[in-house]
């Protein structure tokens, strides 16, 4: 649980809470509906004005032909027209009672200004109302030589623009929007993507993967992929001859220690002080080894391997030990995908720390208890020593190449490279690798490895 909750915590600090996608992405959005808005805005102030005018034009023309009809026609084709009126073109001439009850218009700014527009046209005593007698319609009172008139008309030949047809357009504009956004915004951040994806190959160590296009057309993003390429080309040419240097230098001191420790056999005869210079040189040769091993290529061919046979392998060595035991808990189908060598030389480092270290004080014996259980995608697996353990200041500087911890877990020398091993070759494999002081005392190193694919 402690190894979860550790990975937990590392995977929740490292993980960024917004990608630089959907941050721009949001900001276009929100900046092209708020443009939206604002036009939609200014669409309909525009449109108040003329279409208020326009209606009212309509209406008072409808109003005066009615008129105009009706004085010039006698009081016999009267009513014949007033029937073809309401049956053709549905507009009802009735007779204005003064006991009628109506509804005025709406309230509205529009409506408003059409009415004042109306009596403007036809006259201060032009009534226009919603309904007159509980009859729901656009209604406009006049009056024809003395006689008052109610002409009934469709008001929806006269409505403006609905609330539901401007919900759609404005619906419809921002999808478009939006679309629009996400292809902005991918478009600019596939350079940034692409770096990125580059800067991590780096970082795990393959140079090779990490080349950026240097033909783009963008003069900015051709520079910075430049450069990139330049740095990577120098860090590649350094790892390399770091590498050369230290494999060389371990090479040529492995031939005069060998020559050295067959001096010893042969010409030392006091036998103590024989076994003391062997060890020694046999320490020497380990040191040696370290730097090998830190200075091997940074490439890896991942596979699936079982877990368990890896740690019988390395565990075999280890059978006849005094000062170390081992209580396995790894599951005999458990898989994951890594690289058997390197990551059998992860359990050896992780069991030659734990063996050097993690030596009770009691018994003066490295008890090491190892644990792998399946979470996923994902393998964790925990190999923890009941030794002293480190202050908690100096778990994340334990890593560090040539670093060594206090005295408490250094009573045998070395390089200060066995961890730092574990976690490149961990990371190179894909995985991650976390060191934890153990509730209950002791040093816990914490590897997450990726699981290998049912077949």
């Amino acid at each position: 649980m402690q190894m979860e909750a550790g990975l937990a915590e590392r995977s929740h600090r490292s993980r960024v809470p917004l990608s630089l996608f959907w941050r721009t992405f949001f900001l276009l959005g929100l900046l092209l509906f708020g443009s939206i808005l604002a036009w939609l805005q200014t669409l309909r102030a525009l449109e108040f004005e003329p279409r208020a005018i326009q209606t009212a034009q309509q209406i008072a023309s409808l109003v005066n032909l009615s008129r105009a009809a009706l004085i010039h026609s006698d009081s016999i084709n009267r009513v014949s027209l007033i029937k073809t009126m309401k049956e053709q073109e549905g507009v009802r001439i009735v007779p204005r009672e003064p006991g009628d009850r109506f509804e005025p218009f709406d309230t509205d700014a529009l409506s408003q200004r059409i009415a004042q527009e109306l009596q403007s046209r036809l006259g201060p005593d032009t009534v226009v109302a919603n309904s007159v007698n509980q009859e729901v319609g656009l209604w406009v009172g006049f009056t024809i030589e003395k006689d008052h008139y109610w002409m009934l008309t469709d008001r929806a030949r006269f409505n403006r623009t609905t609330g539901r047809t401007w919900l759609i357009w404005l619906m419809t504009a921002g999808a478009l929007s939006l679309a629009g956004a996400a292809l902005i915004a991918r478009f600019i951040n596939r350079p940034l993507k692409q770096l990125s994806f580059a800067a991590s190959r780096v970082r795990d160590g393959d140079f090779e993967a990490s080349s950026l296009d240097e033909t783009v057309a963008t003069s900015e993003i051709r520079a910075v992929n430049i450069g990139f390429n330049r740095m990577t080309q120098m860090l590649a040419k350094i790892e390399q001859d770091r590498a050369v240097m230290l494999a060389g230098i371990s090479h040529d001191l492995r031939t005069p220690l060998a020559r050295l420790r067959l001096e010893t056999e042969l010409s030392v005869v006091d036998l103590e002080a024989q076994a003391n210079m062997v060890a020694d040189i046999a320490q020497l040769d380990a040191i040696i080894g370290k730097f090998l091993d830190y200075a091997r290529p940074g490439i890896v061919n991942l596979s699936p391997v079982s877990l368990r046979e890896v740690f019988d392998t390395c565990l075999y060595s280890t059978r006849h030990r005094t000062d170390m035991r081992v209580n396995l808990d790894v599951a005999e189908d458990l898989t994951v995908l890594a690289d058997a060598v390197e990551l059998g030389r992860v359990i050896t480092n992780l069991l030659e720390n734990a063996a050097r270290y993690g030596k009770s004080v009691e018994s003066d014996v490295a008890m090491v208890d190892i644990a792998a259980k399946a979470h996923d995608h994902w393998v964790l697996l925990r190999v923890r020593d009941h030794g002293n353990g480190v202050s908690n200041e100096q778990l994340a500087t334990l890593t560090t190449p040539f670093y060594r911890g206090e005295a408490a877990r250094t009573a045998a020398n070395g390089a200060g490279l066995g961890l730092a091993i574990v976690e490149k070759t961990v990371s190179r494999m894909g995985g991650t690798f976390v060191l934890s002081n153990a509730a209950s005392g002791g040093l816990a190193a914490n590897i997450q490895l990726q699981r290998a694919p049912r077949t």
